[in-house]
């Protein structure tokens, strides 16, 4: 089994991403990030998913984007956003996927690897610019020339699976995959147990897609 590293932030997306790899007969190597995000409980959920999705191992690397803010999931003076907004949301954490795909560049240099996935979808396109498929293809692009593996022949590739799904879609492919929805955290300001606010935008977007997909919303709710 050829190894992969797939960012796994616990939530819906990545978790359908992780069961798709493991599909594909990669050996999964999770990796989660402590960034200074609002809450913790999405990293539990990353590691109950990595657990039940068959794993290879799961790490957490600390990173401190919450010392630079400028973001509402890192820095508590700024609101989450309880209704739909136009432009790039207070919720984007600049450079956040930059950072997280350099690192599992890293440890796929180290694994052997010549494979990462990540979870952005095509839902994201309009308000995060780190979720287009133009900043995908130039991060691979950037992993070829910047990385001992790329300069000897090894081609690297950036999996997105999701780019141009729907949410529904999402979902109904994790189902057929065995994806345990009950076990992610998507909410953007979920409490310590991981209950869900039901408000936010990552909240809104969850349940039209559960509901879009026909399926029961198994999300718990504060």
């Amino acid at each position: 089994m050829k190894p992969a590293v797939i960012l796994l932030s616990g939530g819906l997306d990545s978790a359908t991403v992780l069961a798709i790899a493991r599909e594909a007969g990669y050996a999964c190597h999770a990796l989660s990030l402590d960034y200074g995000q609002r809450h913790t409980a999405e990293l539990a959920a990353a590691a109950r998913v990595a657990k039940s999705l068959g794993a290879v191992e799961h790490r957490v690397i600390r990173i401190g984007l919450g010392d630079i803010g400028g973001s509402a999931l890192t820095d508590a003076s700024i609101a989450v956003p309880e209704s739909p907004t136009t432009g790039i949301p207070v919720t984007y954490v600049p450079a956040r996927n930059t950072v997280m795909l350099a690192l599992a560049l890293a440890w796929a240099e180290v694994l052997g690897s010549r494979d990462l996935f990540i979870g952005v979808n095509a839902v994201d396109y309009s308000g995060y610019p780190d979720c287009r498929p133009e900043f995908i293809a130039a991060f691979e692009q950037m992993a070829n020339l910047a990385t001992r593996a790329g300069v000897e022949g090894a081609r690297l590739r950036v999996h997105a699976p999701l780019q141009h799904l729907s949410k529904a879609q999402i979902i109904r492919r994790g189902i057929e995959l065995g994806v345990e929805y009950a076990q992610t955290v998507s909410c953007y300001q979920a409490d310590a147990e991981g209950l869900a606010c039901g408000r936010c935008d990552a909240c809104r977007l969850r349940r039209e897609g559960f509901r879009a997909a026909g399926v029961a919303d198994p999300t718990r709710y504060g």
